[in-house]
């Protein structure tokens, strides 16, 4: 029995406060001030009328209301209920609260709860995973292939079938690939964007490999370049557990539809390529994605329109360029090696591990998700990309010469200068190899002249002495000075003949060089 009588005791005669009032009686403040606002609504004062007992006093401040048969209350549209659930922040309680205000005589909260579970029910079994507009998307392979044949050898290939399915318009999407392979994989992906017109929240992919490198039941691991893609898209990616097959309803009965209403239909034609399959899929796909549904209004393209589109994410700027992803580990010669080219890397990074993210265009290397580098792709095997902010500095000054250009700087001291630099470079089994005896000899051109250089090496040459300490004791011994003999000038005459000496043309021509790190 509520306490009304002594409320209105306390307030009229002691003149107390409601907070008072509600520790004396033992309930709730919000309470005391309901007993007084009905009180003053029902014109009551104090005192209270003698006839006018307990029963009497609650019948009324709290009246009964009406009583309406049950068969009389209008029930909801369960069918609209069950769409507007699955748009973004729309709960039971909101759409009782709209119910209410246009049917005041209609169920209660909590049976209009009950009455939605039980005729959600007896709908069909995949319609009781509830998903909201524009939430998941679910994606797997059917289970069926479907034959090729090469009309000019009459080789016969399979090809998967992709399927895709938005949870909640179960709008479907499918198509036809050579293989379950990553890169078909994420082609499929981002055909199915485009399809839809935008991106969902989350992934609902299968463990399969190329999404899914190591399944596990709280951290799974993705594939890198799957992630990649997924980030790129600005979509989640949330794997169905292993053998839950609960996890993934949609996508499995998306792949059923899918066999039944599109392969089943192709199972005898013969197609002689792939586009020519998936022409016959797309025909068969606009067809299903309108038939009606057979328990709902409307159709999957209708729901589609009606509840994912606007719900979707726009697709990104551009689209995903398919990249894969390695780990490799810095050379001591700062250079990584992928597919047998070698890329350099800041010199700092020695024998540290890093990701390579590889496109068909680009190199481009990360040290805990930081890029360190980036390169023009090169399918040169056994060649070097090298860049000179990468090398200490040591080395960049060294890297600034190459065989030619040594060449060319001897040349303009003179013609014997040149032959002697050419013969050390050809001598050796890599022309780098040469580069300080060579840089020792035009030094010696600042201390001794050019003229006497070049007399230098023309008797160098002559006796066959092509080497630094040759040259340094013909000019500190002052023999350059001196005539040759005869048969010295003969031999000078005589061009260089050996196997392991190319010539200056070979240089210019053929332009060999870049120095080994």
């Amino acid at each position: 029995m509520r306490k009304i009588r002594e409320v209105l005791r306390l307030k009229h005669v002691h003149k107390a406060s409601e907070r008072c009032i509600a520790t004396s009686c033992s309930v709730g403040r919000t309470a005391v001030a309901e007993y007084l606002r009905r009180a003053a609504v029902a014109g009551l004062s104090w005192p209270l009328p003698d006839n006018l007992d307990d029963e009497q006093l609650e019948q009324l401040l709290f009246p009964l209301a009406p009583e309406v048969p049950a068969d009389q209350r209008p029930l909801p549209d369960w069918d609209y209920v069950h769409k507007e659930l699955r748009r973004k922040g729309v709960t039971r309680f909101l759409l009782w609260q709209e119910y209410k205000s246009c049917s005041p005589t209609g169920l209660g909260y909590t049976q209009f709860c009950d009455r939605y579970l039980q005729w959600r029910g007896r709908q069909d079994p995949v319609m009781r995973q509830v998903h909201k507009a524009g939430e998941k998307l679910f994606v797997d392979y059917a289970g069926h292939t479907v034959p090729v044949t090469d009309r000019r050898t009459g080789e016969v290939c399979f090809a998967e079938i992709f399927v895709a399915v938005l949870g909640a318009s179960s709008y479907l999407y499918c198509e036809a690939t050579w293989s379950q392979g990553l890169p078909d994989w994420i082609a499929s992906h981002i055909r199915a964007f485009e399809f839809f017109g935008g991106v969902p929240e989350v992934l609902v992919p299968d463990n399969l490999k190329s999404g899914v490198t190591s399944p596990h039941l709280y951290e799974p691991d993705l594939n890198p370049t799957y992630q990649d893609m997924a980030v790129h898209y600005g979509v989640a990616v949330v794997p169905a557990r292993v053998r839950r097959p609960q996890d993934k309803a949609k996508a499995e009965s998306g792949v059923q539809v899918a066999e039944r209403w599109i392969l089943a239909r192709l199972r005898n034609r013969t197609f002689f390529s792939l586009a020519g399959l998936n022409q016959a899929i797309g025909e068969l796909l606009t067809k299903l994605n309108l038939q009606p549904f057979q328990k709902l209004d409307g159709c999957r393209r209708s729901m589609f329109e009606a509840v994912d589109a606007a719900a979707l994410k726009p697709l990104a700027a551009c689209r995903y360029q398919y990249a894969e992803w390695k780990k490799v580990r810095v050379h001591i010669d700062y250079h990584v090696q992928v597919d047998k080219h070698y890329y350099s890397v800041p010199y700092q990074l020695v024998k540290e591990e890093l990701d390579v993210r590889l496109t068909a265009e680009t190199i481009e290397l990360f040290r805990k998700n930081k890029r360190v580098a980036s390169h023009v792709r090169s399918r040169k095997k056994g060649g070097f990309t090298t860049l000179s902010e990468h090398m200490p500095a040591s080395h960049r000054h060294y890297a600034k010469w190459t065989p030619e250009r040594l060449v060319r700087w001897a040349e303009e001291t003179g013609g014997q200068t040149g032959g002697v630099i050419t013969a050390i470079l050809a001598g050796r089994p890599v022309p780098q190899q040469g580069f300080r005896a060579c840089l020792g000899i035009m030094s010696l051109g600042k201390s001794y002249g050019k003229e006497r250089l070049e007399a230098a090496c023309a008797r160098a040459l002559a006796l066959g002495t092509t080497s630094y300490k040759s040259i340094q004791s013909i000019l500190k011994t002052g023999l350059d000075s001196q005539p040759l003999a005869d048969q010295t000038a003969k031999q000078m005459a005589l061009p260089i003949d050996h196997d392991n000496i190319r010539g200056p043309g070979y240089y210019h021509e053929n332009g060999e060089g870049g120095l080994p790190c």
